[in-house]
């Protein structure tokens, strides 16, 4: 086949993308599929496409030697081959977040038969947990937005893009994996794929079926509470602290949220380090304001985004974090009296609403060197917005948190939330450089999206969970200080979403495959 690049279409002449092909290899197509597709709205909206094609004579074609026009490359991911040291006990999987869930779909289906142990419930029990606490504020520290199966990632926007370079083409698989179990075709091509939450869980389960035909078995509502250690090489964990398990290999993908088991890890010796993260607030705009801001005009295409950043004269950064058009806010809570926000779509986006978290980066110089000390900043920021909310989502409208007084009624933009809000003044939140950098920034973004900063733009608190306070430091073999424990995905520190926690996991079953052999 022929690959072809750089094919512009008007957006309301897709169907001409074929007669397009045509008359650029002057060429028949046999055979058509769409590597990838963008949207152009810098000047006139046009998609544009990289496709490979099936046509006749593709050696005389290539003579020509015509721009963008190329032998389709082999793109095909191969997994590592097996190694030589025999597995005596079974790989177990701590937990069935994206990288969790995508090493154990490798390893099941290169035949070892790991066993996957989740703190929280299943996505069907789960699933109705959270719409408890949505409507009634009561929490399961236990399963919630944060724990159980799928992970933070069910209850999001769903998106997949990354920009990680897939020179081994495991996003590629990543991505049919999850077409094969159920997601939308588009995301193999699209430039910027979504599954959204509601497609999202079918997927998730579909999964959990495969690998358990493969030979993979689930344990739910299991927490990890403790590590048996001889001679600083695992033999073995404990679960719910009555329950021992025997293994000499732990895939650590415990999630960014799993604070008890960071101070359990530590307490064991494991050897972890602070990272930089971000905190801030969500923002809501009326998601027609940034259609309009994007393709400045009325048109048939899909909710729009944004991404954004500025370096504020506070010398602080400031960006925009998991954007979710005609999306929800949600109270993405996990720990009894305190609160934070996320936010979440369904694949239709059709909400009228756009948020998107609006983060500052911070340091261990703002928080302490002990790997342990971001975590109770977070925990002490969210237990301040707890309180600020009267344990509801606080809310606030951009003019008076400029003004620095608490709201007391909206504008025309209603609060799209799942989970209860009150009004309240959300500069208690921070010292006064966060501030002053996210007003300083909300009025840069201001010039590149019209209306940003509107007076009655509605901020909420907190958003603290971006990325883990905390990295398991590993080798290039990807085991941890005590051997035999594999930490991974964005609990771990090496993820920073979706896609990247996916990949991390696939890059896990690789190690623990290239060393160990199931048959020996």
């Amino acid at each position: 086949m022929l690959r072809v690049k750089q094919v512009k279409i008007p957006i309301d002449k897709e169907n001409t993308l074929t007669k397009r092909l045509e008359k650029i290899l002057n060429r028949k197509i046999k055979k058509l599929n769409i590597v990838k597709k963008s949207l152009d709205a810098r000047r006139e909206l046009t998609y544009v496409y990289e496709v490979d094609v099936l046509v006749d004579n593709e050696k005389e074609i290539l003579k020509k030697n015509i721009k963008n026009v190329s032998l389709t490359p082999n793109e095909k991911y191969v997994f590592p081959k097996l190694g030589t040291k025999k597995i005596e006990k079974k790989i177990v999987i701590t937990g069935s977040g994206p990288a969790g869930l995508f090493c154990a779909y490798l390893l099941a289906e290169n035949g070892f038969k790991p066993l996957i142990i989740e703190r929280g419930e299943q996505v069907e029990e789960r699933v109705k947990t959270v719409n408890l606490f949505f409507k009634e504020n009561i929490l399961n520290e236990e399963s919630n937005i944060q724990f159980g199966e799928g992970g933070a990632g069910t209850f999001s926007d769903g998106k997949l893009n990354t920009l990680v370079k897939d020179k081994l083409y495991r996003g590629k698989k990543v991505f049919e994996i999850l077409v094969e179990n159920g997601a939308p075709k588009e995301i193999l091509y699209e430039n910027k794929p979504h599954i959204g939450t509601d497609i999202l869980r079918e997927v998730i389960i579909n999964m959990r079926k495969k690998i358990i035909s493969m030979g993979g078995s689930f344990l739910y509502n299991t927490k990890l509470t403790d590590l048996i250690i001889k001679d600083n090489k695992l033999v073995g964990i404990k679960v719910n602290n009555t329950k021992t398990i025997e293994t000499e290999v732990l895939v650590l993908t415990i999630g960014h949220s799993a604070r008890d088991t960071f101070k359990m890890l530590y307490k064991n010796n494991l050897l972890m380090t602070s990272k930089p993260f971000a905190v801030g607030l969500r923002i809501e705009h009326p998601q027609e304001m940034i259609d309009m801001a994007q393709y400045k005009k009325k048109v048939a295409l899909p909710p729009a985004d944004y991404k954004l950043t500025y370096q504020a004269s506070t010398n602080r950064s400031i960006y925009s974090f998991c954007m979710c058009p005609g999306g929800y806010v949600i109270n993405a809570s996990s720990e009894k009296g305190k609160l934070v926000v996320n936010g979440m779509s369904n694949y239709k986006r059709d909400t009228p609403a756009a948020n998107s978290a609006l983060v500052v980066t911070i340091t261990p110089n703002d928080y302490g060197q002990n790997p342990l000390d971001g975590i109770s900043y977070q925990q002490h920021l969210e237990e301040k917005a707890y309180q600020l909310g009267k344990s509801l989502i606080p809310m606030q409208l951009l003019k008076d948190y400029k003004a620095n007084t608490i709201s007391t009624k909206l504008g025309s933009i209603k609060p799209i939330t799942k989970g209860d809000w009150n009004f309240a003044n959300l500069r208690e939140l921070f010292p006064k450089t966060i501030n002053d950098t996210i007003i300083e920034g909300i009025d840069y973004f201001s010039t590149k999206i019209k209306d940003f900063n509107k007076d009655d733009a509605l901020l909420f608190g907190i958003e603290s969970r971006t990325s883990s306070p905390v990295r398991i430091v590993r080798d290039e073999n990807f085991e941890a200080s005590i051997k035999g424990i594999y930490p991974g995905g964005e609990g771990a520190g090496y993820a920073g979403g979706i896609t990247t926690a996916t990949i991390d996991g696939v890059k896990i079953a690789e190690k623990i495959a290239e060393k160990y052999n199931f048959f020996l």
